[in-house]
């Protein structure tokens, strides 16, 4: 495959970055904002609350499973064929769809409402993985810590942004000439679709991709194959990439989980939802500058030093969370979140990226989110399987640190590659 030129031009970065800005608005508005509250008060709203919160954790898991089979199939064809910009429009406009979608769903159908959300989590997902691998075209390696920080602090303050109008739908429904709060939330999903296509628009025209070995883009599904049989076969030359995958599948199982679960783990323990949107509100606009400070942190220290401190931050939530009483502690809690999210997640990725060989990146950054993925299948199904043995949501997310400290034992085996060069 013809390697990319990189260039240090800010147009193609700033537009791979905007996608960050414009799928964030489902991770906020969606995925941890208005989708679990109107699961369980409007959709769900005559099932029990710890069998809601196991069916929204098995609809998280679900969709998090399709994921784990199709990426690294279709991150080897994206290599082989050039299609990384196709596949993640394809993956997009699926989770457009199914989120749109979500506004023709009325009170009491919560199987047709998970349905839409697994898929619209699949669309989201499956994106992120072609996505993910452009950051290697976009960014040369030096800036390539910044860059992915940039993207996620866009994402944060896009989706805050998004998330503060649709919060405010919801409020004050009428000053947008709707019924009721309900109504918010349900144009909310529309608002959520649009402005996820609308700010994916610049990625695809600015972003160049380079061609395949052949010349031609294309389905190569004999290549494909033969790229993952290479890959499977030369597992010893990648020994760091396949080790940090391994910490990255336990700690990022209990990011997301907490991404997830927490809205419903604040309603089971007795706060409100508008003490809830507050904390993710919060979350967002923090989220911006942290994650911008990481990308820094990385460049001058390295990521395996920042990464470090955003765990051990994270096992000290999991702690506060189980004795958490008021919405001030709350918040407290979602300052904190706020401050290390962006980071982790940021540094995640550009360590990642330095150590793959970068003409594999599509087929990596497949087995990056399918080890995400993967771990996702497991975590909310952990917490909402000990929610609903127990009854006890304080012993759910307490639980969530054990994901925390058995990625700890297998990141300090990793070298940190921040003063290396991409394969």
């Amino acid at each position: 495959m013809q390697r990319p030129a990189h260039t240090s031009d800010r147009k193609p970065i700033v537009s791979w970055a905007l996608y960050d800005w414009a799928n964030s608005a489902f991770a906020t508005t969606v995925m941890a904002g208005f989708f679990p509250i109107f699961f369980k008060q409007y959709w769900s709203q005559d099932v029990a609350l710890t069998h809601s919160t196991f069916y929204l954790g098995v609809g998280n898991s679900v969709a998090s499973l399709i994921i784990v089979i199709l990426a690294p199939i279709l991150g080897a064809m994206a290599d082989t064929g050039g299609l990384r910009k196709r596949m993640l429009a394809t993956f997009a406009s699926l989770g457009v769809l199914a989120t749109g979608s979500l506004y023709l769903v009325q009170a009491g159908m919560w199987p047709f409402a998970i349905l839409l959300y697994a898929i619209a989590v699949v669309g989201f997902s499956g994106a992120n993985t072609f996505y993910d691998s452009l950051l290697i075209i976009v960014s040369p390696s030096e800036q390539r810590h910044r860059v992915s920080a940039l993207g996620f602090a866009l994402g944060y303050l896009g989706g805050g942004l998004l998330f503060l109008i649709n919060v405010l739908m919801t409020l004050k429904p009428e000053l947008f000439g709707l019924a009721d709060a309900a109504a918010g939330v349900r144009w909310s999903f529309i608002t959520v679709a649009v402005w996820w296509t609308v700010f994916s628009i610049p990625l695809f025209l600015n972003v160049e991709e380079p061609l395949p070995e052949n010349g031609r883009r294309g389905v190569d599904i004999k290549g494909t194959f033969a790229a993952l049989r290479d890959t499977a076969t030369s597992l010893s030359q990648y020994r760091g990439a396949w080790m940090f995958l391994l910490a990255y599948w336990l700690y990022i199982d209990g990011v997301d989980t907490i991404v997830r679960m927490s809205v419903d783990f604040g309603l089971s323990i007795g706060l409100s939802s508008d003490n809830l949107i507050t904390a993710l509100l919060l979350v967002q606009f923090i989220g911006f500058p942290a994650a911008l400070v990481f990308g820094r942190m990385g460049e001058r220290y390295g990521a395996k030093r920042g990464i470090w401190i955003c765990i051990w931050a994270y096992v000290g939530v999991t702690v506060f969370a189980f004795f958490m009483e008021t919405a001030l502690q709350m918040y407290i809690l979602a300052a904190v979140i706020g401050l290390v999210q962006g980071g982790i997640q940021a540094l995640s990725r550009s360590m990642f990226s330095h150590l793959i060989p970068q003409e594999k990146n599509a087929e990596f950054f497949g087995f990056y989110n399918v080890v995400g993925k993967a771990a996702a299948v497991f975590g909310p199904v952990m917490m909402g399987t000990i929610v609903h043995l127990t009854g006890s949501p304080r012993l759910g997310i307490l639980s969530v640190a054990l994901l925390f400290f058995a990625g700890m034992f297998f990141f300090r085996l990793v070298n940190d590659p921040a003063d290396s060069k991409s394969h």
